[in-house]
C-alpha cells in the first residue's frame, strides 16, 4: 500500500485503497505523504471522519513517525491539526460576554449558579490554562449551549486585524501552524467547507488523503445541507432590532411567525413541489430578512462591541437569506433536473407528534462538487477497511464523482490485488482500485451466520422467533455479544426480552454515554452491549469480551428518508436500479462496517449472525453477501452454537 500511495502521489493519479483493520494503512500512507511534502517542501492534508483517529494520527502515529524519519530526510516532519473556527475557544467572547441572546436571557449571567453557568465559568477557568483552546482537549466536555458562548463561526468572527484580541487567538494560530507543517490533519466536514467556499480555510496543498473515505459522501453532503427554523428566523430578527429601524426587524419577526404557521399546516417529508401558502411564507422571509441586511448598511468604524453586534447579527440574517433562497430556488429546475431536495422535518408515523418544525435543503448528490473541487485540483488517496461494495469500487466511486471500471476487486493469493486504470476519457480523472487484503484470515477465524430459518422482519418490533433466536445465541456465546440493531426500538425491546429470559449482563445503548458502555463491555467478557447506529462503525474491542456480533436486519434506509428517496427516484429516472444503487449501498456499508467489529486483533475469533433470513433468500443477497469480509458461511443455527459454546468453552 505505501509503494501504491507513493506512486499515485508521483504519478498524479488518484487511488482508492481497501485496507482491513490491522493491515497499518495509517503508516502506508503516512510515509510517502511526509516524504512527498518535505521533497516538494508542500503541505499534505490528512483528512479524517472522526475524532478519534484524529487523535491517533496526532498523537501517537505522527510524532513517532516524525522521530523515525528525521534521520532519512536530514529534517524533522512538522504537523498539525486543523478544525473549523467554531471548535476553537474565542477569547474575544470570554473578555467581552457573549452578546445577550434574547432566547437564552436565563442563562447570562454566565457565573451564575446553575448547570450552564458551572460549565461557562468552568470555560473561563480552562481559557486561562489552554494552549490550544480546542474543545477536543476539555476532558470532560461541556454542552453544546454552553461552548456556544465561549465561540464564534467563521461569519460571526471579527477578523483578526479588528479583534482586540486577535494576535492571541486560538483558531488563528491553529491555521498559522498548519500553514508551516508538512502534515495537516482535519476532518471531512472542513474539507467539504474548503471545496464549497470562494476563501481557502486550508493551507495551499497538492495532496488529499481520505481515510475513513467510506464516510466522505455522507460527511460533505451533511456539511452542504441548511435549514430554517422559526426559531432561528425570530432570532435574526432580534439580533439585528437594536441596529436597524424597528419597523425593518418587526417585518421580518411577522415573517417568522407567518413561516410557524405554515410549517403547522404542513406535513413532514420530502416536498415533491413547493406548496403556493409555504412558498409564499419563504419569499417574505428572504426579502425581510434582505430589508434588515440592507439597513445594517456597509461595515461602518464602529467600536468593538457594536462590530460584533453587527456581526452576529449579519451572519444569522444572511444564513437565513441565503437558505430561503436556495430552497426556494431548487424549485425552479424540473424535477428530474434539480440539484437539491427539500424536505420537511418531523417525526413520521405517529400521529400524536408535533408537526414539523424545520424545512431542511441538502444536494442530491455531491459527485460533481467532489470531482471538480478535489479530484480536479489535488491528487487524492482514499482508503478505508470498507470501499468495495458488492465486490466492486465502482458503487463508492459512482458516489465521489470518479468513472466507473466495471471491474470486481479479487485479491490475489498475497493479498494484493492488481491496479489498473479504468478506461477514460479528456475530462475523467484518471484513478485506480487496490484491494490490499487483511492480515485475518478470515474463513478461518471467524463464522458468518444468517438466519436463513427465520420470518423476514415485520413493522411491528421484534418477532417473538428473532428474541428466540437471539438469547439461544447469547447463551450459548457466554455474553460476549455486541448486538447492532436497526432502530433504538429494537434495541431495548431485545434488552428488556433478555433481561428477563438470561442472567447474563446486557448493557443497552442511551442508560449511559457511549464510551462508558463500550469501556464496561471490554472489561467484563460476560457482557453484552446492544445498541444502533453509531455502535454499527464505532466500537473496537479485540479479545474475549467480544465473541459474537449480532445484526437484528438489513439496515436499509427508511422508506419516507427523504434523501434517500429522491436519490433512488434519480437513479430510477436516469434508467438505473434505484433500489440497490441508493438503498443497497446504504446497507451494504453498514454491514460490512458491522461485521468488521469482530475482528480487531490476529487472535480473534467468533461469529457474525445476522437474522434477516433475506441476506439469503433475495435477489439482491447476493450483493450484500459480496460486500462482508470472506467469512465461512453458515445457515445451520446448531453449528453456530457448538461453534460459540467451543469459543466460550
Amino acid at each position: 500500500m505505501a509503494e501504491a500511495v507513493a506512486e499515485s502521489i508521483q504519478d498524479g493519479a488518484h487511488l482508492a485503497v481497501q485496507a482491513g483493520t490491522g493491515t497499518g494503512k495509517s503508516l502506508a500512507y503516512l510515509v510517502p505523504a511526509i516524504r512527498h511534502a518535505i521533497e516538494a517542501e508542500s503541505t499534505v492534508v490528512i483528512s479524517t471522519a472522526t475524532i478519534a483517529l484524529q487523535r491517533q494520527l496526532v498523537d501517537r502515529d505522527l510524532p513517532r513517525l516524525a522521530k523515525v524519519l528525521t534521520p532519512l530526510l536530514d529534517r524533522e516532519p512538522s504537523f498539525a491539526i486543523l478544525k473549523g473556527r467554531r471548535n476553537y475557544l474565542c477569547l474575544h467572547r470570554i473578555h467581552s460576554g457573549a452578546p445577550d441572546d434574547p432566547q437564552d436571557t436565563a442563562l447570562f449571567d454566565p457565573f451564575e449558579v446553575s448547570a450552564m453557568g458551572r460549565q461557562v465559568k468552568r470555560l473561563h477557568e480552562w481559557s486561562s490554562d489552554t494552549e490550544t483552546g480546542d474543545r477536543d482537549e476539555l476532558v470532560p466536555g461541556v454542552t453544546d449551549q454552553a461552548w456556544r458562548q465561549v465561540s464564534v463561526t467563521a461569519k460571526e468572527c471579527l477578523g483578526m486585524s479588528r479583534c482586540p484580541v486577535g494576535v492571541d487567538c486560538f483558531a488563528e494560530k491553529a491555521r498559522a501552524q498548519a500553514g508551516r507543517a508538512n502534515v495537516v490533519v482535519t476532518n471531512h466536514a472542513l474539507l467539504a467547507i474548503d471545496a464549497m467556499g470562494d476563501a481557502p480555510v486550508l493551507p495551499e496543498h497538492d495532496v488529499v488523503i481520505v481515510d475513513e473515505a467510506h464516510d466522505l459522501v455522507d460527511r460533505v453532503t451533511s456539511a452542504a445541507t441548511a435549514e430554517i427554523t422559526a426559531a432561528t428566523v425570530a432570532a435574526a430578527a432580534r439580533r439585528c432590532g437594536k441596529q436597524v429601524d424597528q419597523r425593518v426587524a418587526d417585518r421580518l419577526v411577522e415573517a417568522g411567525e407567518g413561516l410557524a404557521l405554515m410549517y403547522e399546516d404542513s406535513r413532514h417529508g420530502r416536498l415533491e413541489e413547493m406548496p403556493p401558502a409555504l412558498g409564499a411564507a419563504l419569499r417574505t422571509v428572504r426579502d425581510s430578512a434582505h430589508a434588515c441586511i440592507t439597513a445594517l448598511g456597509t461595515e461602518r468604524r464602529e467600536d468593538v462591541d457594536g462590530a460584533s453586534e453587527r456581526k452576529l447579527a449579519l451572519a444569522l440574517l444572511d444564513d437565513v437569506h441565503d437558505t430561503a433562497e436556495r430552497i426556494l430556488d431548487a424549485f425552479d429546475e424540473r424535477e428530474v433536473d434539480r440539484g437539491d431536495v427539500v424536505w420537511l422535518a418531523g417525526q413520521p408515523r405517529d400521529p400524536h407528534e408535533a408537526p414539523p418544525t424545520t424545512i431542511r435543503v441538502a444536494p442530491l448528490g455531491v459527485g460533481g462538487l467532489l470531482r471538480e473541487k478535489l479530484f480536479g485540483q489535488r491528487t487524492v488517496v482514499l482508503t478505508s477497511a470498507t470501499l468495495a461494495l458488492g465486490g466492486s469500487f465502482d458503487t463508492l466511486a459512482r458516489q465521489w464523482g470518479l468513472p466507473p471500471t466495471g471491474r470486481p476487486v479479487v485479491p490475489s493469493a498475497e493479498g494484493m490485488a492488481t491496479s489498473k486504470l479504468p478506461p477514460a476519457d479528456d475530462t475523467d480523472p484518471p484513478w485506480q482500485g487496490m484491494d490490499v487484503g487483511s492480515p485475518f484470515q478470515h474463513s478461518k477465524s471467524g463464522i458468518l451466520y444468517i438466519a436463513k430459518h427465520l420470518p423476514p422482519p415485520g413493522r411491528s418490533g421484534l418477532h417473538e422467533d428473532y428474541l428466540t433466536e437471539l438469547a439461544e445465541l447469547v447463551e450459548a456465546a457466554g455474553g460476549r455479544t455486541l448486538g447492532l440493531f436497526s432502530s433504538m426500538r429494537a434495541a431495548k425491546q431485545a434488552t428488556e426480552a433478555l433481561r428477563e429470559r438470561l442472567d447474563i449482563p446486557l448493557l443497552c445503548q442511551g442508560e449511559d454515554s457511549t464510551s462508558l458502555l463500550v469501556s464496561k463491555f471490554a472489561e467484563d467478557p460476560a457482557t453484552c452491549l446492544f445498541g444502533t447506529l453509531s455502535l454499527w462503525q464505532g466500537v473496537d474491542v479485540p479479545g474475549p469480551s467480544l465473541q459474537l456480533v449480532v445484526m437484528d436486519r438489513i439496515p436499509f434506509p427508511r422508506p419516507d428518508d427523504p434523501m434517500a428517496s429522491a436519490r433512488q427516484r434519480a437513479v430510477a429516472a436516469s434508467g438505473g436500479n434505484g433500489f440497490i444503487t441508493v438503498a443497497g449501498t446504504h446497507a451494504a456499508l453498514l454491514l460490512a462496517q458491522g461485521a468488521g467489529r469482530l475482528l480487531r486483533s490476529a487472535t480473534d475469533r467468533g461469529v457474525i449472525a445476522i437474522l434477516d433470513p433475506r441476506v439469503m433468500t433475495a435477489r439482491y443477497g447476493s450483493f450484500l453477501r459480496a460486500s462482508l469480509p470472506p467469512y465461512w458461511t453458515t445457515t445451520d443455527p446448531e453449528i453456530v452454537r457448538a461453534a460459540l459454546r467451543r469459543i466460550d468453552d
